[in-house]
């Protein structure tokens, strides 16, 4: 029987709503909703999600209304109901939180609502200037929550007593503050170190300034100042990697980038991550060095907002223009956001001339995220506040596993019924902080959860810090090849089990032979897959080390095409250039089938990056110089499966070629390649269905056009949508499989 039916046939029923329905409002919408019909009875939060009874003449009417005027956070996964006897009484109320198992959840932290931010300049309003202003439609949740049930006492409000104004709010269903449990206000709430003059004079002064935002310590300049953009970069240590940057509104952003309405949308959304866009080339050149886009974002916290309205406000840029500043993350050296205020002093005191903090602790620390639009569409490139800890929807219930990603870009995944919760952004688990930030993660997340998981899932790769970390848990372990796991996350996404095909275009691998893969054709169904293709080898000289000097992958290139006597010539500023060209003709120099390391080859013949300073340069710095991409006629071979650029790089090979020329070449003749290798796979396989992931798919000309090519042959190509293709995706891969595996398993012991 429908909930509608059953509403019309009892006089008293209990409701249960589960999904995103804790500190977005719910409770005194609940209230509203059921004051407005006159019914009687109560609502509360539980460990499930929110618990509704109501009694009187129109229950039909508030069941009917209840998802489809929702607060604009929440997110309604079911809603059971059932009849139950009626109970003496009159009026409605919220009753306290019930306590038990978890299995709701928290939402994830948004940017200042329009409201809020109207009161935030209202000088009539108690909250005027107030850098901490929230309501039930924005401000923090995730990064100050400890545990579930979402209330007060259980995040970091705890330690800030509220005054008789914020008290009267909070009791106040008609207020939009009802049950906000991070409310505060001047005379209650936080306070910043230094005040918001300060703040905008120091930047306005070509100082380089540390707040403390939602998620983490934040480092701002003037985006518009080559010295300040210069000097920040010689203080982090940060050579080339590119900044993103902030402005007041999207119309303000336009004046640096531009943009269509997908990714205006996304630059508005209360998500506020940063969106990757066009640059119009009128910040300093140092904010993302010999790249075609740029990272924008708008105001994500009321602080934002009052730095930018007083250096608007008190320092006018001359030409009439809308101030811009760099936004970029308080990491020294590449370690996880710093959240502690002492360690801050500490650490950012070589870096930031002010530095700025207040007294509500972060719980846990979230980086900014970073979107694209492809092929229409939002991708994540990083994915992480404003998103986390939304789950991702599973094709069915499975066992709860903690899967552990790989070594870069790293995410853990917990699975608990047909949900999977992917972390935050991690990052790198290349040094000691790294790893501790990865291991109170994986903690908070599954504390959070209420999950037990019964295994750990892992990368094949032995030496990884989060295989280490998985072996030491003492649980049933699971180890998943790099690349069907790359498959299985966008496959778990779209819900589907196979078979299907996956080209999977990355860095690194360690394949199921032992050998370094990268560039991989499998097919896939269920917990299993088959390696159909691959990238033809190519020597790695040097090992790891080839990653980082893209002059080594393009001088393996020239050896392989008969022309290693123009190393040395080619790569005379490289002092082991001619050891180099030696080396190559040793038989036991290890090889790859790496797409990304085909993509620095191109890059170091081309002279775009000889060495980089950041994972992806080259590829990144190659793809800003393609305006058109175009093919390259009989640029690559397939045989056994096997997929060959040899042509083309013989092209590439040529010291006439243009960098620009030679740019749109790969990329046009890489990805027609990829497509025709496709296309006869499922033919011969039989299968339509192919996913496309690994890092190299963070590339959007390349996305696009092998996307576009597969359409155009009747072939369905998935691209991820709901995290990013690299790594950062890789522990949601390993968790479904896993997960499915050890389902599997119980399903053959109940039949045996």
């Amino acid at each position: 029987m429908s909930g509608e039916a059953m509403a019309r046939e009892k006089t008293r029923l209990r409701l249960h709503v589960s999904g995103a329905v804790q500190g977005v409002g719910f409770r005194p919408y609940v209230y509203g909703l059921a004051t407005r019909y006159r019914l009687g009875g109560f609502v509360a939060n539980d460990p499930q999600g929110v618990v509704i009874e109501i009694e009187g003449d129109r229950t039909s009417d508030f069941v009917r209304a209840l998802p489809l005027e929702r607060p604009p956070l929440a997110r309604i996964d079911r809603i059971s109901v059932q009849q139950v006897g009626s109970v003496a009484g009159d009026g409605f109320c919220i009753r306290a939180s019930e306590q038990g198992r978890v299995s709701t959840r928290i939402v994830a932290d948004a940017a200042t609502c329009p409201q809020c931010l109207s009161e935030l300049f209202d000088p009539s309003s108690r909250f005027h200037l107030y850098p901490f202003v929230n309501c039930t439609h924005c401000g923090p949740r995730y990064t100050i929550a400890e545990r579930l049930p979402y209330d007060r006492p259980a995040t970091a409000m705890k330690h800030f007593a509220m005054c008789s104004a914020c008290a009267a709010e909070y009791a106040n269903p008609a207020s939009r503050r009802f049950h906000a449990e991070a409310i505060a206000c001047p005379q209650c709430g936080p306070h910043l170190s230094h005040d918001i003059e300060a703040i905008a004079a120091a930047v306005a002064d070509s100082r380089i300034v540390a707040i403390k935002g939602l998620g983490g310590y934040q480092l701002l300049c003037d985006a518009r100042d080559r010295e300040a953009v210069q000097r920040l970069r010689e203080r982090k240590q940060r050579d080339q990697k590119p900044f993103a940057v902030m402005a007041a509104s999207a119309d303000a952003a336009a004046e640096f980038a531009e943009f269509d309405a997908a990714e205006r949308a996304l630059l508005e959304s209360p998500a506020r991550p940063i969106v990757l866009l066009k640059s119009r080339q009128r910040l300093a050149a140092a904010i993302a060095p010999g790249l075609c886009r740029i990272g924008a974002m708008l105001p994500v916290a009321p602080l934002h907002h009052l730095v930018l309205h007083a250096l608007h406000a008190a320092h006018p840029p001359a030409d009439g223009g809308s101030w811009a500043i760099v936004a970029t993350s308080a990491n020294p050296g590449g370690e996880p956001l710093l959240i502690d205020n002492d360690e801050a002093g500490q650490r950012l005191a070589g870096i930031a001339d002010l530095i700025v903090t207040h007294d509500r602790d972060i719980v846990t620390r979230a980086d900014d995220s970073v979107v694209s639009v492809v092929a229409g569409r939002p991708r994540f490139i990083r994915r992480a506040r404003g998103y986390i800890p939304e789950p991702i929807r599973l094709a069915r219930a499975v066992p709860s596993v903690l899967a552990v990603g790989g070594a870069l870009k790293s995410t853990a995944t917990v699975t608990r019924g047909d949900e999977a919760f992917v972390s935050q952004h991690i990052g790198d688990l290349d040094n000691a902080e790294a790893v501790r930030f990865f291991e109170e993660t994986v903690r908070h997340l599954t504390s959070t959860l209420d999950v037990e998981p019964v295994a750990v899932v892992h990368d094949l790769h032995p030496d990884m810090a989060s295989t280490r970390f998985a072996e030491a848990t003492g649980c049933r372990l699971i180890a998943v090849q790099h690349h069907h796991a790359h498959a299985a996350s966008v496959m778990a996404e779209h819900g589907l089990e196979g078979p299907a095909l996956a080209l999977v275009l990355d860095g690194f691998g360690l394949g199921a032979d032992g050998g370094n893969w990268g560039g991989e054709l499998l097919r896939c169904e269920g917990i299993r897959f088959r390696r159909i293709g691959h990238l033809a080898p190519l020597k790695l000289p040097g090992g790891d080390r080839a990653a980082r000097e893209p002059w080594r992958m393009a001088a393996a290139m020239l050896h392989s095409l008969g022309r290693g006597s123009q190393i040395a010539r080619r790569f005379a500023a490289q002092p082991s250039a001619a050891r180099l060209s030696a080396l190559l003709d040793e038989p036991d120099v290890p090889v790859t089938t790496s797409a990304g390391r085909l993509f620095d080859a191109a890059a170091g013949l081309l002279g775009v990056a000889a060495i980089q300073s950041y994972e992806g340069e080259a590829a990144m710095k190659l793809e800003a110089r393609v305006r058109r991409p175009w093919i390259a006629e009989g640029g690559w071979i397939i045989e056994d499966g096997v997929l060959s650029l040899r042509p083309l790089f013989e092209r590439l090979a040529s010291q006439a070629i243009d960098v620009s020329e030679g740019a749109e070449l790969f990329h046009g003749t890489f990805a027609a390649a990829c497509v025709d290798w496709a296309v006869r796979a499922a033919s011969a396989a039989g299968v339509n269905d192919i996913v496309l992931g690994g890092g190299c798919f963070l590339n959007a000309v390349l996305a696009e056009e092998v996307r576009r090519g597969c359409l155009a042959a009747g072939l369905n190509p998935l691209l991820p949508r709901q995290l990013p293709p690299n790594d950062g995706g890789l522990s949601f891969g390993q968790a479904w499989i896993g997960a499915l595996q050890i389902a599997e398993q119980h399903d053959l012991e109940g039949t045996a």
